[in-house]
């Protein structure tokens, strides 16, 4: 009968660390992937190790990963748990994913046992996890779970969804996840971009930069990736606010730019004001057969209605084309309610191709 062990790894720095740490990480990682490509079949979703390894080093957030390994020391299942360093962090994250090959043998129920261990044991007492699946609608298959939320559903027969369930945790939000072949359709991008800029009006200016923040935007970038835990849709599900500082954003720009992509920023200004009301940020991969990443995207409460949303998607997509040719897609996700954001993905060209629930434990 074959035995299973779980191991935490020491996360390489680089990937020109320890090889044998590079190795297992690789290794964690393969299986990652394989288990959630197993789920939506989109292999355009997967990292490789030099792009994801950057986001496991977050400052004041680094990652935790488990493997578990058979007798012959293969790795048949990963494990992740992320939370914030700073004392009194209530919040935190857990994911794992089992080898296709080797499923429904415990070896997921074992995993589980343990991070939600490691959960309880540095006192988390709100732990979500994201769950990918098949993308569903209406009148398919055989039954869905309806989100909390009114907008969104997954597949009840889904393994991920029994297993879930089975343990206690909470359904409770869908994001969807769409994609933008490219090169979008000029003549469509082009009357977004004249409506939404006309809407905006002479009050609000756009910006772009790669790379590091500009010092004179510094400030507004730190309060809207603090306002992104406040702001942005997740149902009953709210988290602790996570709060951003100038020193923040420059640590967190200093681990990205070790990994083989490049960050867009697209903002919007409000001119009288002075300041950000809005941005989005696209991981651009170095290698140009890769799809692009669309990262955070919002508006401000206070400077929405004015169709910027639609203004910085739309810029975003020119810049792209214009400045990091050939790219095949956009990738992004959205939450279902989030009904501003899925109209203008919709208008400019992005279809659905899967779904991703949000599950929630609380003690």
């Amino acid at each position: 009968m074959t035995t299973y062990r779980i191991e935490e790894l020491v996360v390489p720095t680089t990937m020109d660390d320890d090889p044998e740490r590079v190795r297992a990480f690789c290794d964690w990682l393969a299986v990652s992937e394989a288990a959630e490509v197993a789920v939506h079949g989109l292999p355009e979703l997967s990292w490789t190790p030099a792009e994801y390894l950057p986001m496991c080093h977050e400052p004041g957030a680094p990652s935790r990963l488990f493997v578990v390994r058979d007798d012959a020391g293969a790795v048949v299942a990963s494990g992740a748990y992320d939370s914030k360093t700073e004392p009194g962090t209530t919040n935190c994250w857990l994911s794992l994913g089992v080898r296709p090959d080797r499923q429904r043998r415990g070896i997921g129920t074992l995993l589980a046992d343990h991070l939600e261990g490691v959960a309880r044991a540095e006192g988390r007492t709100q732990r979500k996890t994201y769950a990918v699946s098949r993308q569903v609608g209406p009148g398919e298959g055989p039954g869905y779970v309806p989100a909390p939320t009114g907008s969104g559903a997954v597949p009840e027969d889904e393994a991920g969804v029994r297993f879930l369930t089975g343990r206690g945790w909470r359904f409770g939000q869908v994001n969807r996840i769409s994609r933008l072949g490219l090169p979008a359709d000029a003549s469509i991008v082009r009357a977004l971009h004249e409506r939404a800029a006309t809407a905006a009006g002479p009050g609000y200016r756009v910006h772009t930069w790669t790379g590091v923040t500009p010092e004179r935007w510094l400030d507004g970038l730190a309060l809207l990736h603090t306002r992104m835990s406040t702001d942005a849709p997740e149902g009953d599900m709210q988290e602790p606010e996570d709060v951003w500082t100038a020193d923040r954003v420059r640590e967190s720009e200093a681990q990205l730019v070790t990994g083989p992509h490049t960050m867009l920023t697209i903002a919007v200004e409000h001119v009288e004001s002075t300041t950000l009301a809005g941005f989005s940020q696209l991981k651009v991969p170095t290698d140009p057969a890769r799809a692009v990443m669309q990262w955070d995207t919002l508006v401000l409460r206070e400077h929405r209605g004015h169709r910027l949303g639609w203004l910085l998607k739309v810029v975003g997509i020119e810049t792209v084309e214009r400045d990091f040719p050939g790219r095949p897609s956009i990738v992004t996700f959205n939450a279902e309610e989030n009904r501003p954001m899925l109209d203008v993905n919709e208008a400019v060209g992005f279809v659905g191709v899967g779904s991703e629930g949000i599950w929630e434990h609380r003690d």
